[in-house]
């Protein structure tokens, strides 16, 4: 007798039937499609993580910050959804409206944080 693949029930019906219930088709069919968009829900989480910290820490439109505050708060520079490269070739990533540039003063590695501004839009 065929056995189903969820909960191990003899398979009581039609010879080609896969499940012994709907419960165990639809819980099969979740699971499936939970591991397809398992990485979605990883970057759209992380995303939506650095957004809220990047906004938390610019208030103002623009400041400087230590690289590692950002990154005790679980932020990850390299998920971002767009970039704008400035007249000078400076690339700033943004989270949304919310964006970081990555400097270097002597020793001490910082972010400059931004919004994104009309101008940019060219």
């Amino acid at each position: 007798m065929k056995k189903c693949p969820v909960c191990q029930k003899e398979i009581i019906g039609r010879k080609d039937k896969i499940y012994c219930s709907l419960s165990c088709k639809s819980a099969q069919q979740y699971e499936q499609r939970q591991e397809h968009e398992a990485h979605f829900y990883k970057v759209d989480r992380q995303l939506k993580k650095n957004r809220a910290i990047l906004k938390r820490y610019n208030k103002v439109g623009k400041t400087t910050l230590r690289k590692e505050v950002l990154l005790a708060e679980g932020f990850d520079p390299s998920f971002f959804t767009n970039y704008w490269k400035n007249s000078k070739g400076q690339v700033y990533l943004f989270c949304y409206e919310y964006g970081f540039l990555s400097l270097k003063e002597g020793e001490k590695e910082k972010y400059l944080l931004v919004t994104w501004q009309p101008y940019m839009n060219r």
